[in-house]
């Protein structure tokens, strides 16, 4: 039976590796390191190395405290290993908010697929995966001929567990341009890269890839047979535990560096590549519209640093002083990319409630245009850091007029990732929210969000 899973969990910010209980899916153990961006040459990369011997160490002691009984990984998107005839990477792992492959947008514009065939935007620097593999062989013509096999992320950790190449349908279908999420097959630009024959093989996230390789055995004192999950993206991690058990219509919201808004069984709508919107692709291998900005990254640069929880009063002098901040604080990214940032009314001081009450209304007005533009119908599950702020919890409910709930877990991608090792329907634990607000205070949050909206589009014209 597989009680005890580690999860192998890479994000933008951190690298994680957490013991989840299958039976509860809740997390054991946890820790953490960051996930440092080196500078190169030859690029700026991924710290692959630092990363395997904190993951070699943590197995061992999570090994020798609790036993382990499988290995799961789920990571951020937007990220391909090349691999050489050894297995080894021919090059570092690029990091893709690098602006290299900006320098050859036009060149691969012109061949790239359309939105109607991969339901993936254009996107800035390296975050389709085709823009960072054509940039690469261009700038390093040898590349192409040394590179053996390309793996999606995820995979590049259960090659190095088990020496089996893998891809899935998750990470391919995550604004790479090489997935065709409605055919269930590469797009036409493995043909325009030449890199058809290079591409290994895609499998089901729940797939067992292989058993560990002897020297990790060695190292960590696993058992010789621990099975190795094929792995997941990250979002979609988050999702999996309730396409399994919820019924639709319902929308997930996966936070983190990125938030990331996944409709299942909503309103048909026409996604507009230009809002950031896109199709990911379910464990199960189903098209799910999305949209995302990178809330993570906004809610750092807008707090400017660490502040206490907001009290109610906090929150009163917000909404009664209309102190509101505009988007869009990475620019590129989200519903309002391209608007100018600022502050509406007077800006709070860093450090205070007041300016993490102000966050909190920003960060939930954004997630909700979010879900008017993929069609979001019925309740609404928030997993991450998010699920702990209250007042974005609050206005969500408030302006989208759904049921809020919030996830148990500390992470919701590690117990979607752990459900991978069984696939059986388990209903995750969340806490329902939207009982629990203010009921009077619902009108001052409705008319902020109607006056943040007028403002919002005034900036705009």
């Amino acid at each position: 039976m597989t009680r005890h899973v580690a999860v192998i969990d890479i994000g933008k910010t951190n690298a994680k590796l957490a013991l989840v209980d299958r039976e509860s899916l809740t997390e054991i153990a946890v820790i953490t390191r960051p996930n440092t961006v080196l500078p190169g040459p030859p690029w700026p990369h991924f710290d692959v190395e630092g990363h395997w011997a904190f993951l070699l160490d943590g197995l061992r002691d999570f090994q020798a405290a609790h036993g382990i009984d499988a290995i799961s990984i789920t990571t951020h998107g937007a990220c391909a290993a090349l691999l050489d005839s050894k297995g080894e990477l021919a090059a570092p792992i690029l990091d893709y908010e690098f602006n290299g492959p900006d320098e050859l947008a036009e060149n691969y514009n012109a061949i790239r697929p359309p939105f109607s065939e991969t339901g993936s935007p254009r996107l800035a620097g390296g975050l389709n995966i085709g823009a960072q593999l054509f940039w690469q062989f261009q700038t390093d013509p040898e590349l192409k001929a040394n590179t053996h096999q390309i793996v999606t992320y995820p995979q590049f950790w259960g090659a190095k567990l088990t020496g089996v190449a893998a891809m899935d349908v998750t990470s391919l279908g995550c604004h790479t341009d090489l997935w065709n999420p409605l055919a269930g097959e590469f797009s036409s630009l493995a043909g325009a890269l030449a890199i058809t024959d290079k591409l290994a093989p895609v499998r089901k996230p729940s797939d067992v890839l292989g058993t560990i390789l002897p020297q990790i055995a060695e190292h960590t004192q696993l058992p010789p047979d621990t099975p190795v999950h094929c792995g997941i993206h990250d979002s979609n991690a988050s999702l999996l535990p309730y396409v399994l058990a919820q019924e639709p219509p319902f929308s997930v919201i996966s936070t983190g560096t990125w938030v990331i808004a996944m409709s299942i069984g909503g309103t048909s709508v026409s996604l507009d590549p230009g809002l950031d919107t896109l199709i990911n692709v379910t464990a199960l291998g189903d098209p799910a519209p999305s949209a995302r900005f990178m809330g993570g990254r906004e809610h750092d640069l807008a707090s400017g640093g660490p502040y206490p929880e907001p009290t109610p009063d906090n929150l009163e002098v917000v909404l009664a002083n209309e102190i509101m901040l505009m988007p869009a604080l990475a620019a590129e990214t989200g519903p309002f990319n391209g608007y100018q940032t600022g502050w509406l009314g007077s800006e709070p001081e860093i450090g205070t409630g007041e300016r993490g009450a102000a966050v909190a209304l920003y960060l939930a007005l954004v997630t909700t245009e979010c879900l008017s533009n993929i069609g979001h119908e019925g309740a609404i599950i928030v997993e991450g850091p998010f699920a702990s702020n209250r007042i974005f919890l609050e206005m969500l409910a408030v302006e989208s007029g759904s049921h809020v709930s919030r996830a148990s877990g500390t992470t919701g991608t590690s117990a979607g990732a752990a459900m991978l090792a069984s696939g059986e329907a388990f209903a995750p634990p969340f806490q329902h929210c939207s009982g629990s607000f203010n009921p009077e205070r619902a009108a001052a949050l409705q008319e902020y969000a109607s006056l943040w909206k007028q403002k919002v589009q005034r900036r705009a014209q």
